[in-house]
């Protein structure tokens, strides 16, 4: 288990037993690290504004607050990357810091398997200056989230549409525009397509197989290119 499932995991075992504590040593048992990697663990969710404290005493431990805690969300991993990309807008604000820590406690309260999803996803979404473009064409909304082969209409300069089968990969957004990286079937190689210019996408049924998101070819310095992340 990395980390990041522990920690997803850590607040759902506190949760199950709120507000019963749970000590140090069991919890190390219970995920099979060291009670002071638990400790640097909890010390983490604190951090990040996860309600949990210590209760002292032979029979204390670790608590969640559990008047203070989400039931359980069933954010998407398309709606928790929508939120963490809406954020963007913040930057700058007064809001921003705290935008970021409701984000954490919701990405929290997820299921372990939606929040990975959601990382993953998040990871193939690379912005250039670490800014947002404002919108995302309506027919390009979810194009990478589907995992299938996709069936796309295709607008060029002049206006006229070709259909074309590809393989997503990732968004690149830069100042106010967005791009789908994807693997191109009639071209044979992976291909840029302004979102813009996307007139219709329709899922195969198809499964897309794995493929790399292509950080080198993409000719954009990666110093002025950022990954979005969910915390």
């Amino acid at each position: 288990m990395n980390r990041t499932d522990r920690l997803y995991a850590l607040v759902e075992e506190l949760r199950a037993v709120a507000p019963r504590p749970r000590s140090a040593r069991w919890l190390a048992a219970r995920f099979e690290v060291s009670v002071r990697t638990v400790e640097r663990d909890i010390s983490a969710l604190q951090q990040s504004g996860t309600p949990v404290y210590a209760e002292p005493g032979r029979a204390g431990g670790y608590c969640l607050d559990r008047a203070h805690t989400l039931p359980p969300v069933n954010l998407t991993p398309e709606e928790a990357v929508a939120m963490a990309l809406a954020l963007r807008k913040l930057d700058g604000t007064p809001f921003r810091q705290a935008a970021a820590s409701a984000l954490r406690k919701l990405v929290a309260a997820m299921r372990a398997d939606d929040a990975a999803a959601a990382e993953a996803l998040a990871g193939r979404i690379h912005l250039v200056g670490g800014a947002a473009p404002a919108t995302l064409p309506r027919p390009a909304v979810g194009a990478l989230g589907v995992g299938r082969v996709l069936r796309i209409g295709y607008a060029d300069r002049a206006g006229v549409v070709t259909s074309r089968d590809i393989e997503p990969l990732g968004y690149v957004g830069v100042r106010e525009q967005w791009y789908l990286i994807a693997w191109c079937r009639l071209r044979e190689s992976v291909r840029i397509f302004r979102a813009d210019r996307i007139t219709t996408i329709t899922p195969t049924r198809e499964l897309a197989p794995p493929r790399t998101f292509p950080e080198e070819g993409l000719d954009i310095p990666s110093g002025v290119r950022e990954r979005l992340t969910l915390v």
